[in-house]
């Protein structure tokens, strides 16, 4: 067990920010303790006031993953630029955004369209445990995510068992497009937002949305603004009132949003995301 005392300019919210909806794979006991499977590793994780204590990974690992090496009080102070938006960061004091595993993170969106969070996480479950390694945790059998190849080498019939629907094909296509994981990773990371943004949205089932929150949440291209029904509805009720809101989310309705957003709140857009979306209840 290792533990990490935060300092005083750390402001921090385990459970903000692993309750907020960013991530799929973590689930907390009665006991108050987190437990999640990130890469290879089950992370079992708790906090008491300013004290985190943890197994499963070394402190530096949960610097970075909980990106406790940000100044987040200085990012706040950039998008609190409106008394809602200081409502929000008020209510959902602490959360940071994760930096997520980039592979991951993109099936994870693509398994996200048209979907609620259980249905997500059953998703993800699924097609870890079908195509993952077995990891043993405590005497619990938990599965890493697989790599691309695993994917593509057990064929789509395998595919087509985790039941993902219409977002089958879009996995199997992805993972054969993508191949070689760390190419990727970095061919995204060196290009500027909008660059990465198009080449994203090149892969199969990968829309505005998907791409926003793969950049923001994996890419840490803090300036996506994803933008779903509930912030759509955010924006046109407290910030975009003149916003025609029809049937469905047009893609000009959803360029006005991002553009928008990126405009009032600044290059740290993406938190504003994150807190309005996190305060919506």
């Amino acid at each position: 067990m290792h533990t990490m005392n935060l300092s005083p300019d750390q402001q921090f919210s385990l459970d903000q920010t692993l309750g907020c909806g960013q991530v799929f794979r973590w689930d907390k006991t009665d006991a108050g303790w987190w437990y999640g499977v990130v890469g290879r590793h089950v992370i079992k994780i708790r906090q008491d006031s300013r004290k985190l204590t943890f197994e499963g990974a070394s402190v530096p690992f949960i610097t970075q993953y909980f990106s406790l090496d940000l100044d987040l009080q200085l990012i706040l102070e950039t998008i609190d630029r409106d008394p809602f938006i200081d409502s929000a960061i008020r209510r959902c004091q602490g959360l940071r955004l994760i930096r997520q595993p980039k592979w991951e993170c993109l099936i994870s969106y693509i398994c996200s369209t048209n979907s609620n969070i259980p249905m997500i996480r059953r998703r993800i479950g699924t097609i870890a445990e079908q195509f993952g390694r077995e990891i043993i945790f405590e005497g619990k059998k938990y599965y890493s995510f697989p790599e691309p190849s695993a994917i593509t080498c057990s064929g789509g019939k395998a595919l087509a068992e985790c039941r993902l629907g219409y977002r089958t094909p879009y996995v199997f296509n992805t993972a054969c497009a993508i191949g070689n994981i760390k190419q990727w990773e970095e061919t995204i990371t060196s290009m500027a937002f909008e660059a990465a943004r198009r080449e994203l949205m090149k892969l199969s089932g990968v829309g505005p949305k998907a791409a926003d929150c793969v950049l923001l949440f994996a890419f840490q291209k803090h300036e996506a603004f994803p933008v779903d029904v509930w912030i759509r509805r955010i924006m046109q009720q407290h910030y975009i009132r003149n916003l025609s809101i029809t049937s469905g989310l047009t893609g000009r309705e959803y360029d006005c949003i991002r553009r928008f957003a990126r405009e009032h709140f600044g290059e740290y857009c993406g938190y504003a995301q994150e807190y309005l979306y996190a305060a919506r209840l």
